[in-house]
């Protein structure tokens, strides 16, 4: 109480009750704070709040962007949507990143593509984590078309193919 007196310059007993009520809602709001970021590092250790959020439009098409067409482009002959095209990137992408090793992440497209990435236990590359990978694309209830590759994680969180 002496800490709002000193901020008003008056006696707080002086004012009418919904007065003290929205002066305190406001300085107890004041006091609400954070621990950081609720994301976490492959150590479990939690990254600063200023690090780029992967679920915002911007960081997801970059990290799209970073595997440079990935496995969906090696596959002879593919012609899908765009929009498939996108999801299939998208899938290689959370298998790369946080599949647990052989668990498949499955996409589903619009015209009739779907398909299935299945990336395999996380290997070190000098100072980078690798993963091999195998995306699997059926069309239209076709059998499946298969491209197999490797990835390996740069330092800002995209992941690189190896060519």
């Amino acid at each position: 109480m002496k800490t709002c007196e000193m901020i008003l310059g008056t006696s707080i007993a002086n004012w009418p009750k919904f007065s003290v009520l929205l002066l305190m809602s406001v300085l107890l709001a004041g006091c609400n704070t954070t621990s950081g970021s609720t994301r976490l590092d492959q150590t479990g250790e939690q990254l600063a709040d200023d690090q780029t959020d992967a679920d915002t439009p911007e960081a997801a098409t970059f990290y799209i962007q970073a595997l440079k067409g990935g496995l969906v482009a090696r596959v002879p002959g593919l012609k899908i949507s765009s929009s498939d095209r996108s999801r299939a990137l998208e899938a290689e992408y959370k298998a790369l990143e946080s599949a647990p090793g052989g668990q498949k992440v499955i996409w589903d497209g619009d015209g009739g593509a779907h398909g299935e990435v299945v990336a395999a236990t996380p290997y070190q590359v000098g100072s980078q984590n690798c993963r091999q990978y195998t995306h699997s694309i059926s069309l239209n209830g076709g059998a499946p078309l298969t491209a197999r590759g490797a990835a390996c994680r740069n330092a800002n969180g995209s992941w690189t193919p190896l060519t």
